[in-house]
């Protein structure tokens, strides 16, 4: 086990640490007086940058588009990745492992550039289908542009999710099965009332998981904003907190952005455990 926990404390928990030290600090002039001046130093502040955060609109704004756009895009994509997963398991497709392995393939692609693919699929003036689509249809406008990023990561990750459901399929005892149809049952009702309820806990954590890749949003919007400048570098939380780290938005400096990672990660936590009691009071 050493040589995973070395990698463990190094790549994982000493970041944390100095995130959360940082959080406390700010870049303000050495010098006194009353102009200040002097060279940048950092500075204990307290929980100063930790209130700017909290009480930033524009983080608040972007926490608003982000759950607006999980609640479109969770959903969708646990469904879809349920239903590759049981049929996958039900033995009606020849060569299961070509499909898998084909659902899965585009979790494969960086999400960066699977981003800018899609960016050029939704340009109007070069891609390929959207001229036979009916006229109007803006995959880039306001009104349409979290639906566009959710498409995007739903192509992404519902291959993986796929893999977690089948998981816990593939782990059912296959007497279950043999002894619901001898009472008669279908393919269909075995799926419905012995399948789905017996992966409850596949769903917990593939939900669970993607409600904190949720909040992490970043690569999409990162890549959708480069050509529609309307969006802003604050569009979403995770780009809030990269572009006040680069100096791009005010406050800056990795005082504020710490303090913003460390809100994104309580705001986690909690939806994360809310779900989860929630799941759990819903299964008992």
């Amino acid at each position: 086990m050493t040589p995973f926990a070395v990698l463990f404390i190094l790549v994982f928990l000493v970041p944390i640490v100095i995130s959360v030290r940082a959080a406390f600090f700010a870049q303000k002039p050495a010098g006194g007086g009353l102009f200040g001046g002097g060279e940048l130093v950092d500075t204990f502040v307290g929980f100063d940058n930790l209130a700017a955060a909290a009480t930033n609109d524009a983080f608040w704004l972007g926490m608003g588009r982000v759950v607006l756009y999980g609640a479109f895009q969770i959903p969708v994509m646990i469904i879809a990745a349920l239903a590759l997963a049981l049929l996958l398991d039900s033995f009606l497709v020849r060569r299961p492992a070509f499909f898998r392995l084909s659902f899965f393939l585009p979790f494969a692609i960086p999400g960066v550039i699977a981003a800018m693919i899609w960016l050029y699929l939704y340009t109007p003036e070069v891609s390929p289908f959207i001229p036979f689509l009916p006229a109007g249809i803006d995959f880039m406008a306001p009104g349409t542009i979290l639906a566009s990023m959710a498409n995007m990561t739903t192509w992404t990750y519902t291959g993986y999710n796929m893999l977690i459901f089948l998981a816990a399929l593939q782990s059912i005892p296959r007497e279950l099965y043999e002894a619901a149809r001898i009472d008669g049952a279908n393919g269909f009702q075995i799926s419905m009332r012995i399948k789905v309820p017996m992966v409850r806990g596949a769903a917990l954590l593939a939900v669970l998981l993607s409600i904190i890749g949720t909040i992490q949003l970043f690569n999409e919007p990162v890549i959708m904003e480069g050509a529609n400048s309307w969006m802003g570098l604050d569009y979403t939380p995770m780009m809030l907190t990269y572009n006040s780290m680069m100096g791009e938005v005010s406050p800056s400096g990795s005082g504020p952005a710490s303090a913003y990672s460390l809100l994104l990660a309580v705001i986690a936590g909690l939806l994360a455990v809310v779900y989860a009691f929630a799941q759990r009071r819903k299964a008992n």
